[in-house]
């Protein structure tokens, strides 16, 4: 059997119902629980990434081009949705990528990830191209129907672009 990693990307709540929620992220919600409990179900290996930024955010790079405090750590907005599955492990990134996420996929040996979460535009496709980096023997895929974008558009031109870069869309 393959070592298989499911990484939950911020699904946080100011991503889904707070300073940058949108309908589509909340639509999300079910189906990414229920994705979780069946990866739990299967003996699949669960990560979270969780978007991390300071009271300074708006006097970082990121925070002058997207001038919406989000994801303040310590905030209701920071935290991971209550209505998902408690995360085996967490790991807090202070832009949308993470390396300590690729990293760890790379270090744990893993032969097949999934990804899921918010948002597939900007944190996704920087994960995904991230981990096809770190560990290209290893299948990258993303759930499309377990991933919104900051709009629909945006969504499927992430999805294609990853497509493109050889990451499994499912």
């Amino acid at each position: 059997m393959k070592k298989k990693l499911l990484a939950v990307i911020d699904m946080q709540n100011d991503f889904i119902d707070g300073a940058l929620g949108t309908k589509e992220a909340l639509s999300i919600v079910p189906r990414v629980k229920e994705r979780i409990l069946r990866a739990q179900a299967e003996g699949e290996t669960i990560v979270f990434t969780r978007d991390t930024h300071g009271s300074d955010y708006l006097s970082s790079l990121e925070g002058k081009s997207l001038p919406v405090p989000h994801c303040i750590k310590g905030t209701h907005g920071w935290e991971i949705s209550a209505d998902l599955p408690a995360a085996e492990k967490i790991i807090d990134k202070p832009t949308f990528g993470s390396v300590s996420l690729a990293e760890h996929v790379r270090k744990a040996g893993y032969e097949k990830v999934e990804i899921v979460g918010l948002c597939t535009d900007i944190c996704v496709i920087s994960n995904a191209l991230l981990l096809k980096a770190f560990c290209p023997e290893t299948e990258i895929s993303v759930r499309a129907d377990c991933c919104a974008g900051v709009t629909p558009e945006s969504h499927q031109t992430a999805l294609s672009a990853m497509c493109t870069c050889q990451i499994k869309i499912v």
